[in-house]
């Protein structure tokens, strides 16, 4: 199931892939980056202020051909969401380490008020896919163990106001906003925490009015 989202996500190179010399030209939204998978793909892979070679990319995602990557790779500097940090000839060519520029990928609240339902929908379907190859590249480790490597997935329903949740998201940032600021120590895990918040769709019942709290 996995490996069929991936390809249906990646699709063709005609389908995925614009012109380059289109990409270049144009001065890329982050709208632009969440909708498009592989780009997503390129940004995701750079979190945690991590700094890569496209070698190393190459590895890191597998799935993605090199022309593609390349490709989406150099529209991503040219559209200000990657910068070159550093450069070194390997073997007689230009080796680029390249990094995330920061908020560069942040869909803003104005910019999420000018995308249709439809974009919404495939901005959704793309991180739902990018989680799905990052959990797949954990099962494909081998040695899995959720507990010993602290592994997990759940969903919880809350009945909060606008006010109460606010106060929650802004706990919860205080939370993270340290730990997101430590640095690779040759000690530290890369783990990839990822949220999905959401108004239920059904409105609340009448059963549910007046009930008690816990």
């Amino acid at each position: 199931m996995i490996a069929v989202m991936v390809d249906i996500i990646l699709a063709s190179e005609n389908d995925v892939n614009h012109d380059v010399v289109e990409d270049r030209l144009m001065e890329l939204r982050p709208a632009d980056v969440v909708l498009h998978p592989v780009r997503l793909r390129i940004v995701q892979t750079f979190l945690g202020d991590r700094e890569l070679t496209t070698g190393e990319l190459r590895a890191q995602l597998p799935e993605v051909s090199a022309a593609t990557l390349y490709r989406q790779v150099a529209a991503l500097v040219d559209g200000g969401v990657l910068e070159v940090v550093g450069e070194r000839r390997v073997r007689g060519a230009v080796e680029r380490t390249y990094r995330l520029r920061a908020g560069a990928a942040h869909v803003g609240a104005d910019e999420a008020r000018g995308m249709s339902v439809d974009d919404h929908r495939r901005g959704f379907l793309t991180f739902v896919a990018g989680l799905l190859a990052d959990y797949d590249r954990y099962l494909d480790r081998g040695d899995v163990d959720l507990e010993r490597d602290l592994v997990g997935y759940r969903q919880n329903a809350m009945y909060l106001t606008d006010d109460e949740l606010a106060e929650l998201i802004g706990e919860l940032r205080a939370v993270l906003e340290p730990r997101l600021a430590l640095q690779p120590d040759g000690r530290r895990t890369r783990r990839l925490f990822s949220t999905v918040l959401m108004p239920d769709a059904e409105p609340t019942s009448s059963r549910d009015v007046g009930r008690p709290e816990r």
